[in-house]
């Protein structure tokens, strides 16, 4: 490791929620001599979160840093090699760090499943990051990475199996449980405020609005519903969709908006590697016949009653009364019982199917983001990455190298011909 700077890795937010749990993740997992500092905006808090880890880390340094002020965010950028950030709402409070970090060619990740803030980050610093070589790497966390290093591993195998490109390709959520992150609620009620402004609005509905070249995709094409009868007008009501080749109802994922244009991303930013005829969407499964198509239609409901809420500054409001806050986080009871797991279904162009699991017994917004997080910015620091600098994905950044950091944490990539 170089020691030009002060520190190896920097954790930013580390007296929130999930702060604290990618803290305690570092503190057992990075190696000893790789040099640690926690920041955040309180001197008090920092030494309660300091104190609650493993001895080894009660060395680490604490740095008080308000992430809005730019002079701050320079110099802490200035001083170390990699920054990890859990502070959001991102569009509010991400930019200046991200900026700082590209424009000092410091590694930077973080967690956000902004849309907006993401495609103001590319055009802010991508090429800044080029010129420095920093890697800014948006959405570390369950936004996005078993997403995007999903379909990453499938590409992988289907070229080297010669079987062309990926074509049709859907992550279906088999199941999902675990806490409701106050984070992610407050980056959807932020990013409903800006999407009010119609150009940010378009930019916010485009499903390739994180491309590098908007000109050079392909065509946006809606699936088409299954002609069922009744089962049709079901779907056109609900918004839901019967699946014939398994005979299971699906439902819309509440992260496929933010997911599907990070994977579009890495397809464009390696040179549409996984295909000119990729197309890429996200559902869940609620199970067959009449119950499952009940769940779809709730699933649906619950869905689109939280989006139209959050887009109003009156049901906002009333969301805000029983919805988590940021930096809350859910019981250890309900974290232990959290779980994952994700199929990766494609056909390509040759016709060959395949399919990648990702899965993981942690609860996918904390412990298992806090796991992503972590071995992300141990990747950052550590690893001999391939890829260069720019506003990259985490399918770009790191490939094969946070696969195996994953995989050695139990998490589960397993790819397999079908």
């Amino acid at each position: 490791m170089s020691t030009e700077r002060e520190f190896d890795l920097v954790l930013v937010g580390a007296t929130g929620f999930v702060g604290r749990l990618t803290a305690g993740h570092l503190a057992e997992h990075a190696p000893s001599g790789v040099r640690v500092a926690l920041a955040g905006r309180s001197q008090e808090r920092l030494d309660a979160v300091r104190s609650s880890l493993p001895h080894r880390a009660h060395e680490w340094p604490l740095v008080v840093v308000d992430t809005t002020d730019a002079a701050a965010v320079a110099d802490l950028a200035a001083r170390t090699r990699v920054v990890v950030t859990t502070v959001g709402p991102y569009a509010k409070l991400g930019m200046p760090l991200a900026s700082a970090c590209a424009a000092a060619g410091t590694h930077y990740a973080d967690l956000t499943g902004e849309v907006l803030f993401v495609r103001d980050s590319i055009d802010a610093n991508h090429e800044t990051a080029e010129r420095t070589g920093a890697r800014i790497v948006h959405s570390c966390g369950f936004d996005s990475i078993p997403s995007d290093l999903g379909v990453w591993r499938t590409a992988q195998r289907v070229a080297a199996d010669g079987e062309g490109t990926l074509g049709e390709t859907v992550l279906h959520v088999r199941s999902l449980s675990g806490g409701v992150s106050g984070g992610t609620i407050d980056s959807m009620r932020n990013q409903a405020i800006e999407s009010a402004d119609p150009v940010r609005r378009r930019a916010v509905s485009d499903p390739h609005g994180l491309s590098p070249d908007r000109g050079a995709e392909p065509p946006s094409r809606n699936r088409p519903t299954d002609d069922f009868g009744l089962l049709g007008k079901v779907q056109a009501v609900t918004g839901t969709r019967y699946d014939s080749a398994t005979g299971r109802w699906v439902a819309p994922f509440f992260m496929a908006s933010f997911n599907t244009r990070i994977v579009r991303r890495s397809n464009a930013l390696t040179d549409w590697s996984y295909g000119r005829e990729f197309r890429y969407d996200e559902v869940m499964d609620t199970g067959r016949g009449p119950l499952g198509a009940v769940k779809a239609g709730l699933t649906s409901a619950v869905l689109g009653g939280l989006f139209a809420g959050m887009s109003s500054a009156p049901t906002r409001r009333l969301l805000d009364v029983v919805l988590p806050k940021p930096g809350e986080g859910p019981s250890e009871e309900t974290m232990e019982n959290g779980r994952f797991v994700m199929d990766v279904e494609t056909t390509t162009t040759t016709g060959a199917r395949y399919r990648t699991r990702v899965g993981a017994a942690y609860d996918p917004g904390y412990s298992g983001t806090a796991i992503m997080l972590g071995q992300a910015g141990l990747s950052l620091a550590l690893d001999d990455l391939d890829s260069g600098g720019g506003v990259l994905t985490p399918a770009v950044a790191f490939g094969e190298a946070l696969v195996s950091r994953l995989e050695g944490n139990d998490f589960e990539f397993t790819t397999s011909r079908r």
